[in-house]
């Protein structure tokens, strides 16, 4: 083979791709998974551990995440500015109605190794609170990326065919 076909292959090895999540009715940490994988490269076969081959990541709808249980006022973010009297805490509702995309990109900065790459993968997070997209990062993407887990429909969208075969668990 010539060098400029393997240099191609190369090419196309390495590119990073664009893939969008959204993250409407998604648990932070699912998300934050999903996320991860695909900024460190884990999904690619020549991923290495001390190689940056991870590609980009546009997470929409951060505003609409859902948390299970109490945990919009039981979780607690701290931090600390290194002076004496600096730890603050916030709750998951303080800190999601100050800024909607940072609950988001938390969980997925944790996630990410520790180490000296981490801050390179986090600058391929893209976060938006809603649902638009600016057209030079619409124009980049690649893929649409499944959703964690999958979101029950409401009730009023079923239809009345399906509200008709509903199990009825007593006789009315």
């Amino acid at each position: 083979m010539s060098s400029f076909s393997k240099a191609a292959q190369q090419w196309a090895t390495f590119a990073r791709a664009w893939y969008l999540l959204d993250a409407r009715m998604q648990p932070p940490g699912k998300v934050a998974a999903v996320t991860a994988r695909r900024l460190e490269g884990r999904h690619k076969p020549i991923y290495h551990a001390l190689s940056d081959c991870g590609d980009h990541v546009v997470i929409i709808n951060t505003r609409h995440i859902a948390f299970s249980g109490n945990k919009w006022e039981q979780k607690v973010y701290s931090s600390h500015s290194g002076y004496p009297g600096g730890f603050k805490q916030v709750t998951a509702t303080q800190l999601h109605m100050k800024d909607p995309t940072a609950i988001v990109k938390l969980t997925v900065y944790r996630m990410l190794p520790k180490n000296l790459l981490r801050r390179t993968m986090m600058q391929r997070l893209h976060l938006f609170p809603d649902d638009v997209i600016p057209e030079d990062i619409e124009k980049n993407l690649l893929e649409e990326l499944p959703q964690p887990r999958a979101v029950p429909k409401r009730l009023d969208e079923y239809t009345p065919e399906e509200v008709a075969a509903f199990p009825r668990l007593w006789a009315p």
